[in-house]
């Protein structure tokens, strides 16, 4: 099925609070003391310093604790993925064709040369690792964060997964320079799954070295924590490492390759489990494990789909195509481009994962490209929405095979409505950003009508809606738009511009 979908709306980062990352070198703040609950998974166990009655009913923690000031009884497990999903019994560490499996036991390959910390989400540690800002600073932490030391309870995994990649399958993928730590349960019950990027090669390298550079884990580092605080979902970075290890990379996919610097990165999401995750399994005829694995994923991550229900895979493939036409729609309003929608850095969970050539466009364009491999401009950031719909489709006939024929047509019917949740959402987001309330019917004309000026005059969309909140409404109506307003003075100059802002001024008395 292919729905094609051109409504783009993008905007660009500026101006942003950034979530508190230190920079090294640079002073930070104090650390505050946080509420600790250690539990059966992975978690930070410290005595209690004080007792307080709590302002909460029954069922809160009392206990008052410090962030944990050392990694000595900090643990990770990995019991709750490997007691349900089997491991590949080959434990070699060496590129294979693996089957019958979920993942293969994959310990780090530790950086040579000297490791500097470079940066760390102090929110990250503090919030969702427990962890004192201090600790950072530690040897402990850097051998951990690196790849050179395994934590208490951690059995390290490398994921096997396939997909599509740029609309072709391309086999058996996987976690080719990755490695999955374990699971970290935080003093609020939440489960977090640690990762590390850029630790070496694993079973799934193929042709690749396992490491990453410094450039890229830079990117990723900022890039997943400004969509955090843009409240899109996403995956975190707790921290960045560099060495002096020699790595090398065509940047601009040119033939031209140079020597970078070998850096990793360590990050965490609720979930790494990704629509390839289940297309190599039905890909293989390997559905019992398929049934194992989306069992898990269903009791873990969705809480609002029963697991006994006979009907569930249909309602879990419901709620990932709703959730993934929300997730593309907050990109949009962002104006971010992903670079390389493959359906094996398509999450499960509909969070952003696996930050690569993305981009955020500037001057409006619908086709607007991050990827200088991606020729074609099939991931443009104007496809984005149609994107969705295929890599949904693929997952729906990863599914296929274990739906009876009712289901089948449940879940197509399902996929259909994925336009119009996609919209929706869109229409909001972007009434928002213009300041409009209510319902009313000219609404998408109105919105249109600015993107195809903007378009026009390449005005720089974040700006433009920066600038129409600040400018005064008499300002706007006498087209007398301040020098510093310089978005809206491009935009301006295109001939339609105050018929558009006649409507506009007329849907705001509204």
């Amino acid at each position: 099925m292919t729905q094609r979908i051109r409504f783009p709306f993008c905007c660009l980062i500026r101006g942003l609070a950034f979530p508190r990352l230190l920079l090294f070198g640079v002073t930070c703040p104090s650390v505050v003391c946080c509420l600790l609950l250690p539990d059966l998974e992975g978690s930070a166990h410290l005595l209690l310093l004080s007792r307080n009655k709590s302002k909460h009913e029954l069922g809160y923690c009392e206990a008052e604790a410090k962030l944990a000031l050392s990694l000595d009884f900090w643990t990770l497990s990995s019991e709750n993925l490997l007691a349900v999903l089997p491991v590949d019994p080959v434990k070699e560490n060496y590129v294979r064709k693996v089957k019958n499996c979920i993942f293969s036991i994959a310990v780090p390959t530790p950086l040579k040369s000297r490791v500097r910390l470079v940066a760390v989400s102090k929110e990250v540690l503090e919030d969702i690792l427990d962890l004192d800002l201090s600790v950072s600073e530690t040897d402990d932490f850097i051998q951990f964060v690196s790849g050179e030391k395994i934590v208490s309870g951690s059995i390290p995994l490398a994921h096997r997964y396939g997909g599509h990649q740029f609309g072709i399958w391309a086999g058996q993928l996987g976690d080719g320079r990755a490695h999955l730590l374990g699971t970290y349960m935080n003093r609020q019950g939440e489960k977090w799954e640690l990762q590390l990027k850029g630790s070496g090669k694993t079973p799934y390298s193929r042709n690749g070295d396992g490491r990453a550079v410094l450039r890229s884990s830079v990117r990723e580092f900022l890039c997943s924590e400004a969509m955090h605080s843009l409240r899109i979902p996403t995956s975190r970075v707790a921290s960045l490492v560099v060495s002096d290890d020699e790595v090398w990379r065509d940047q601009f996919y040119n033939g031209n390759i140079v020597k970078e610097r070998g850096a990793v990165v360590l990050r965490v999401a609720k979930s790494w489990f990704r629509i390839g995750s289940l297309e190599i399994l039905a890909h293989y005829g390997e559905l019992d494990l398929l049934r194992t694995l989306l069992d898990f994923i269903i009791r873990e991550h969705f809480p609002s789909v029963e697991v006994a229900e006979p009907n569930r895979y249909v309602d879990f493939f419901s709620v990932v195509v709703s959730e993934t036409a929300q997730l593309i729609a907050l990109w949009m309003s962002v104006g971010f481009a992903h670079g390389v929608c493959n359906t094996d850095n398509f999450s499960l969970l509909s969070i952003t994962i696996d930050y690569g050539p993305f981009g955020f466009m500037e001057a409006y364009n619908p086709d607007f490209v991050p990827n200088t491999s991606d020729d074609e401009g099939r991931y443009k950031i104007g496809n984005q929405a149609n994107i969705g719909i295929f890599n949904l489709n693929k997952l729906l006939q990863a599914l296929n095979p274990i739906l009876d024929p009712r289901q089948r047509q449940l879940a197509a019917q399902i996929l259909e409505g994925y336009p119009v949740l996609y919209y929706t959402r869109f229409r909001e987001l972007f009434k928002a950003k213009l300041g409009l309330l209510g319902e009313t019917k000219g609404d998408d004309d109105l919105i249109a009508f600015l993107l195809h000026l903007m378009e026009k005059t390449a005005a720089d969309f974040t700006m433009t809606f920066r600038q129409l909140s600040e400018i005064t409404q008499s300002q706007l109506q006498e087209l007398n738009i301040p020098q510093q307003f310089w978005a809206l003075n491009m935009i301006s100059k295109h001939k339609l511009f105050p018929a558009w802002v006649s409507q506009y001024l007329l849907r705001l008395k509204r």
